[in-house]
């Protein structure tokens, strides 16, 4: 299923995601370049909320350009299958192999994030948005991690109930929150 006919079949869990559906359904018919950061304007990203088993714990990094504790993920650089994005980055920035699909592979979260101008390994990145997926994973809190330092300078399991105050970006809050309220639904 491509992540178009993915995007279309997801039924959103609150007006946000019902409104960043319609626009990343609007973007993904009006972009050719989407799967790629070329695109300056919005291109899509793949992220892995990872849960340990209990469910009570939330493998974070601490993120160098945004200064804060967050997910892992990263651009789809051309890659359509998202969860083999979101996947990929798990592992790059974690070191964490052994990673279980939850949800049955089906998206846990749909989002538009806006990305303020920064710089990135000395070249200056203009605003932009990403589409934003994102997939539920469950990790064993044992496993060894190590930090990737061009990307996080931290790793650790965070209390699930702390995620949300942990987060300095005010936009990922809500959707940590949003992922927090379904990961207790299914508990």
């Amino acid at each position: 299923m491509s992540i178009k006919e993915e995007i279309i079949n997801y039924i959103p869990f609150n007006e946000q995601e019902e409104k960043d559906k319609e626009f990343i359904l609007e973007c993904i018919n009006k972009f050719d370049d989407i799967f790629f950061r070329e695109n300056e304007l919005v291109h899509f990203t793949s992220s892995g909320f990872v849960v340990n088993k209990n469910r009570d714990k939330v493998l974070m990094i601490y993120h160098n350009i945004y200064n804060s504790w967050g997910w892992t993920g990263g651009h789809a650089d051309g890659e359509e299958n998202l969860l083999n994005v979101a996947i990929r980055e798990v592992k790059e920035e974690t070191s964490v192999n052994n990673i279980k699909v939850l949800n049955n592979g089906n998206i846990i979260s749909i989002d538009t994030l806006p990305v303020a101008g920064h710089f990135k390994r000395g070249k200056y990145v203009n605003a932009h948005i990403h589409l934003s997926v994102a997939y539920i994973f469950e990790a064993n809190e044992n496993e060894e991690v190590k930090i990737k330092p061009d990307e996080n300078s931290n790793i650790a399991w965070q209390d699930i109930n702390k995620v949300v105050e942990l987060s300095t970006e005010p936009h990922m809050k809500m959707v940590y929150k949003k992922i927090i309220e379904k990961v207790n639904q299914n508990r």
